[in-house]
């Protein structure tokens, strides 16, 4: 489990075809030391197993459909990605509940200036889209965010704050980059709840 608070952005620095799983070695000193193998680690929401660390970088083992379903096949060497380690039992959540478990890729449509902040409006896959409401959460590249207004049904708006743009790899997107997203995980459950009773109804009649 994670919380959308990024905690540093690491550097690919190494990338190595396997025969079933693409193995990634993120560059990041300041978190690299604490991890052991076995560990969680959230890259830009995506919730891996660290394989093998070493004290300043670490390497995750990625399948073929994490690589298709995510923005991880399109890592390169020198890409930024957002890392975050597993939330400890007694920590303060800061941001909203993060499972690590990417819904799809959402598409920056739109980036705009409004005085200091930045506005990112990113279209949504058709089932994240559904979920989603004003104010409501949302993490995009595993980054906690609230969703400002919703100003087509499958594009959300986001306002990125100075801080966050300084501290996580949002603020290097352009527009048509690729995300990846996940829906707010309460959501998914009253989601879940009202299809199944709208389903009981019809068996019902």
């Amino acid at each position: 489990m994670f919380t959308g608070i990024v905690e540093t952005v690491g550097v690919v620095r190494g990338i190595e075809d396997r025969a079933t799983t693409r193995r990634f070695w993120v560059e990041a000193p300041e978190i690299a030391a604490s991890l052991g193998p076995g560990d969680s680690v959230a890259v830009d929401g995506a919730c891996l197993t660290v394989v093998e660390p070493e004290q300043r970088r670490f390497a995750v083992d990625v399948i073929g459909t994490t690589l298709a379903r995510t923005v991880a096949g399109g890592y390169r060497d020198g890409s930024r990605v957002n890392l975050e380690r597993a939330l400890e039992a007694g920590s303060r959540l800061d941001g909203h509940l993060v499972q690590g478990h990417i819904d799809g890729v959402a598409h920056l449509v739109r980036r705009t200036m409004e005085g200091e902040f930045r506005l990112l409006d990113f279209r949504l896959p058709a089932d994240v889209a559904a979920l989603t409401v004003e104010r409501g959460s949302v993490a995009i590249n595993g980054v906690s965010l609230t969703v400002a207004e919703m100003p087509e049904p499958d594009v959300c708006r986001i306002g990125i704050i100075p801080f966050t743009q300084a501290s996580t790899n949002l603020g290097d997107l352009e527009e048509g980059d690729s995300v990846n997203v996940e829906g707010d995980l309460i959501g998914k459950y009253v989601g879940k709840v009202l299809a199944d009773r709208r389903g009981e109804g019809r068996e019902a009649t």
